[in-house]
């Protein structure tokens, strides 16, 4: 049984720092790209970052750029998301989920981030509210 928990989250202020973790257990880790996305409430779910199978390609949605960086550590099976100098619009619940998918460079993390329902598994999500 794969299963997919989120950690990290919580609340902060304008300008601080936070670093989400994702621990994904039941499957093989680096058969799968790995993503982050968010959901506001009222808002749809957005992606946020995708990190190839082996790390060595990542994507951002532009509103993140420069300020978060996402990495894996396939020996641990784990995910994470550092965020820095967030904002009052970085508040959201994230996602992390698992794609079976082992193509690698950028046009590839961006096909796969415009086709949410590739990614398999998903986690519970872990709450981010940043207070300006």
């Amino acid at each position: 049984q794969v299963q997919v928990v989120e950690s990290g989250g919580g609340l902060v202020e304008a300008g601080d720092s936070l670093r989400l973790s994702c621990t994904v257990t039941g499957l093989i880790f680096d058969d799968f790209a790995m993503a982050w996305f968010r959901q506001a409430p009222g808002k749809e779910r957005e992606g946020v970052s995708c990190i190839s199978w082996a790390g060595t390609t990542d994507w951002y949605v532009d509103s993140v750029k420069g300020r978060f960086t996402i990495s894996r550590d396939n020996a641990k099976n784990t995910l994470f998301l550092q965020m820095n100098n967030v904002k009052p619009e970085d508040t959201a619940t994230y996602y992390c989920a698992a794609a079976p998918w082992k193509e690698d460079g950028d046009n590839a993390l961006r096909w796969v981030m415009n086709r949410p329902h590739q990614f398999k598994y998903w986690g519970q999500g872990t709450q981010v509210t940043v207070s300006s």
